[in-house]
């Protein structure tokens, strides 16, 4: 009644082979099971995958100007990116009239963290989508750890996906 070695090996292997292929990630179905009452619009699968692209391509340092490298003051990550992460960070860039689209975590709690951005981005006209996930949020900004506000600016490297991002994002519903 017992296994044999080699059905032993074979189970190891696939449970392995499962973890090496993102056996412990969750699925969409279940990250939307653990969504605050206040995030609406959601993002669709289709959508936050699309996002993620665009946050990482976002994420990504930019190449150096012609004048040559970056002056030492400037070095600060923040600035080399285009990309905007954190409650503190989004709110400042807003009230300054920065625009992009906005993305919230939709499993951040308490809500009282970040409850107030989507009224800022409805005062300024800017574009805002919740996704399931903080933690996946954080890993395509590029971070170890979950994010639980991030703004995408404008940017010439990913025109193209972030023109279908910020299409798709104005055509959700907004709350009422």
């Amino acid at each position: 009644m017992t296994k044999s070695k080699k059905e032993k090996a074979t189970m190891e292997e696939e449970e392995e082979a499962a973890a090496a292929a993102g056996g412990n990630e969750k699925t969409y179905q279940e990250l939307i099971a653990n969504v605050n009452a206040i995030a609406q619009p959601l993002a669709s699968r289709k959508l936050s995958k699309k996002l993620y692209k665009c946050i990482k391509k976002g994420g990504e340092p930019q190449k150096p100007s012609s004048r040559g490298s970056m002056s030492p003051g400037t070095s600060d990550a923040s600035k080399m990116k285009q990309i905007r992460r954190g409650v503190k960070e989004v709110q400042k860039f807003i009230n300054k009239g920065e625009k992009g689209i906005v993305v919230l975590a939709g499993d951040t709690l308490p809500i009282d963290v970040y409850c107030h951005i989507p009224v800022l981005c409805e005062d300024k006209s800017i574009p805002y989508v919740y996704i399931p996930s903080k933690v996946d949020l954080g890993s395509s900004a590029g971070s170890k750890r979950p994010t639980c506000v991030l703004m995408i600016k404008q940017h010439d490297d990913y025109q193209d996906a972030y023109e279908q991002c910020l299409e798709e994002v104005s055509c959700l519903p907004t709350p009422v």
